[in-house]
């Protein structure tokens, strides 16, 4: 969808991957092992994004680390296109605000990575009606074209720790 407006795929593959987790932090071998790409559009831009601010970064163990400037003028609305472009905006407003006493949503898998996939993977915080959540998740699966898998736990069982993967940080998508 994005692609008609934005020709660079190196470009998009950056929006999804820093704008998606503003925790998500890279450098530039790891996005080239990553996106599979020439070091030279990455860095070109990674140096775009810099220089207008859409990305900061800092020193570490002699790597350059970016990370999203999350205090941009333009990050909630560009977070907002990115949210959409990967159906996490419809699974938000039409799934989880109709769950009676949930309480967290966190994303995990690669959407939480940054990195666009086929499958969106959730955990649940919270007493739910799982009949009603498997309907509706029926529904919005067809709506955004992607599976949606979830992990269920009542608030007095779960431990944020409990769903981290050395690679992966959880996402917060919605808290009540």
């Amino acid at each position: 969808m994005l692609e008609a407006l934005i020709s660079s795929k190196t470009r998009l593959k950056l929006l999804l991957k820093f704008f998606l987790n503003s925790n998500t932090t890279a450098y530039l071998r790891g996005l080239e092992e990553e996106f599979g790409e020439s070091t030279n559009s990455i860095r070109l831009e990674l140096n775009r994004f810099e220089k207008a601010g859409f990305l900061e970064s800092y020193s570490q163990a002699n790597k350059k680390i970016f990370k999203v400037n999350d205090n941009h003028p333009l990050f909630k609305d560009i977070n907002s296109i990115v949210l959409k472009l990967v159906g996490l905006d419809h699974v938000i407003d039409y799934v989880l605000k109709h769950m009676g006493e949930l309480k967290e949503v966190y994303l995990v898998g690669q959407l939480s990575k940054g990195k666009d996939a086929e499958t969106v993977e959730l955990v649940l915080v919270g007493d739910i009606n799982e009949i009603f959540l498997t309907d509706l998740i029926v529904k919005a699966e067809r709506r955004i074209n992607k599976r949606i898998h979830y992990t269920h736990y009542k608030e007095d069982d779960f431990v944020l720790a409990s769903i981290s993967k050395p690679d992966e940080s959880p996402l917060l998508l919605w808290s009540k």
